[in-house]
């Protein structure tokens, strides 16, 4: 086997830059291949300058999320909004987990592994997303699309533990709320490739919420702090998006929220 090729930092940088989709989708892949084999210097310290504008493609335009088109699934052209969304959230997942990997220097090597392994399959989700809206005619760039998850990203860009609270255990994690409501829209409209797409998405972002929920405990515990009661205070301190019901919390319990967290959901 040849050496390590670069240090991670750097291949994360490479990925983090990338703007076409389909180059940021080969940089992942090539990236996660070469950690699992040791072809990558996993020196997990060394220095790095933030990338506060990952590579993104000239289209969609990015406008107010109060600006982007309609979802609803009982229309073509509203499933098509729909799958539009859903592929440019993934996108944004994928520089959210480069990020989360090449942001935060000096953490434990396992949480590489997890935000590398979430990268890919985020790369993944998109993939199929785009897939499908191909076969409905249209295209990622088609629909304007918004910038909520990265402007959480620069929110966060502080510190590991306040990215892992309010990124993969907020924004992720209303993701799991919503996939029920619209799984029955879809079953309604008939798509039944869409929904096989979803749950493969519901799977795995339920780990990704598990991985936030992992680093997040683990930073609590080093830094003295109560996991519930910080969170709380986070999601006040950072004017995160609201908590609103229906929660899924079969889903939520699978991802690490507490017992007593989910006891606090049913109260909103």
């Amino acid at each position: 086997m040849d050496g390590p090729t670069l240090n991670l930092a750097d291949r994360l940088a490479a990925c983090l830059r990338a703007a076409d989709p389909a180059d940021k989708l080969a940089c992942v892949r090539a990236l996660h291949a070469d950690w699992r084999v040791g072809r990558v210097d996993a020196a997990c310290d060394v220095p790095r300058d933030a990338i506060d504008t990952p590579g993104r493609p000239h289209r969609p335009d990015l406008v107010s999320p109060h600006q982007v088109p309609r979802r609803r699934p009982d229309t073509p052209a509203g499933r098509a909004a729909l799958v539009h969304a859903l592929a440019h959230i993934e996108f944004n997942a994928i520089n959210l987990a480069l990020d989360a990997a090449h942001r935060f220097a000096g953490m434990p090597r396992a949480y590489y592994d997890d935000w590398l392994g979430v990268a890919a399959e985020e790369a993944l989700h998109f993939e199929l997303l785009n897939a499908h809206m191909a076969a409905m005619g249209h295209g990622y760039g088609d629909l304007p699309g918004h910038n909520g998850l990265w402007d959480m990203a620069l929110k966060t860009a502080h510190d590991p533990l306040v990215r892992m609270a309010l990124v993969p255990r907020v924004l992720e994690a209303r993701g799991l709320d919503a996939t029920p409501l619209i799984v029955g829209k879809l079953r309604a409209a008939g798509d039944g490739r869409l929904i096989e797409i979803l749950a493969l998405i519901e799977h795995d972002e339920i780990g990704h919420v598990a991985i936030g929920s992992h680093w997040y405990g683990y930073l609590c515990a080093q830094r003295g702090l109560e996991a519930d009661a910080t969170f709380r205070q986070l999601l006040a301190d950072y004017d995160a998006p609201p908590l609103r019901p229906p929660f899924n919390l079969a889903a939520r319990r699978r991802a690490g929220f507490s017992e007593g967290e989910l006891a606090w959901l049913t109260t909103l």
